[in-house]
């Protein structure tokens, strides 16, 4: 079981996950979309999970240089 607050964090909604051993650890990630969509009229894989917004970015690279 993922606890509720990761699983919003991270875009996980009810269905499938792929789950693959990752080292000594599990990782699981949505499955990928197969549909594209264009967008200005370019061919684009549609996004899916979480919105990374600049503050997350931030907090990532400083938590990464730590």
């Amino acid at each position: 079981m993922i606890p509720k607050q990761l699983r919003e964090h991270v875009g996980i909604r009810p269905g499938t996950v792929e789950v693959t051993a990752d080292g000594s650890g599990l990782r699981i990630e949505l499955p990928a979309e197969e549909a594209l969509v264009e967008r200005s009229g370019r061919l684009m894989i549609a996004g899916g999970g979480a919105r990374i917004d600049d503050e997350m970015v931030r907090s990532l690279r400083d938590a990464s240089q730590r």
